[in-house]
């Protein structure tokens, strides 16, 4: 069998050692080849980007960017790796992971089990995006764009407000905008604490609301517009929000 090219993810560098010591305890039986280590989420998606593995070692629970929502991003590649998720006592997480055919190792991991998991993840496929989103109830901390071949992480605490574009989101940090591949009614169930509706085809973040101004009178649909801080873009207030919008502005400003 080809070597799989492998890339281990754990915030703890003895974990990360003892993966790299079973792996080679394997070989025989799976051939495969460490690639490299990341100590998070982030960390990692910039060595997938760069190192390409065939799978990947992710520990549940790290810093920054834990293990679910690390698959979520690699989920949206063409060709994502397999992913072998870790753990040392998420139970809950360990019995969905098994449901979904995608496998997992149970700290302190064996080498028996760690052969078995590779020989399943060379046909393992993405979670589906339900199965994630029931993991993560809280939201990702990044959203993700597709940005001239490479995949770009979008803080979500930087996002002002999101706006659908034709098929796409588009996100607006104070910076720049960026292109997203995802529905708008996703990303306001997903954030429904951070984000509120102002129309059909807006949303924008709570604490990015700068104040209000009325819209000019020949709009039958907008009667408000929603000031944003930082950016020069004003979002319309549709007629039908504008109450819920109210009623929240009501609330911040006392």
């Amino acid at each position: 069998m080809p070597e799989l090219k492998i890339l281990i993810v754990d915030d703890e560098a003895p974990a990360r050692m003892r993966l790299r010591e079973l792996l080679g305890d394997v070989a025989g039986e799976v051939p495969n080849r460490v690639l490299g280590e990341a100590a998070d989420g982030v960390a990692a998606l910039a060595a997938i980007e760069r190192e390409a593995p065939d799978v990947v070692l992710v520990d549940i629970r790290m810093p920054r960017m834990d293990g679910i929502e690390l698959a979520q991003h690699l989920a949206q590649l063409a060709q994502p790796p397999a992913l072998v998720f870790t753990t040392a006592y998420d139970s809950y997480a360990i019995q969905a992971f098994d449901l979904n055919a995608v496998d997992y190792l149970l700290k302190p991991v064996r080498a028996p089990r760690l052969a078995t998991a590779l020989a399943r993840a060379r046909a393992a496929r993405p979670l589906p995006e339900p199965v994630l989103r029931q993991l993560q109830p809280g939201g990702r901390s990044h959203l993700s764009c597709h940005e001239r071949g490479r995949l770009l992480l979008v803080p979500v605490g930087e996002v002002l407000y999101l706006k659908a574009d034709l098929k796409y989101v588009l996100a607006r940090t104070r910076e720049r905008e960026y292109l997203l591949d995802e529905s708008l009614t996703h990303l306001e169930q997903e954030f429904a604490q951070r984000f509120i509706r102002l129309h059909r085809g807006a949303l924008v973040a709570k604490d990015a609301i700068a104040g209000f101004e009325r819209a000019a009178a020949d709009d039958a649909d907008t009667h408000w517009l929603a000031l944003v801080r930082d950016v020069p873009e004003k979002l319309p207030v549709s007629r039908r929000q504008w109450p819920l919008v109210k009623s929240y502005a009501r609330q911040v400003s006392t």
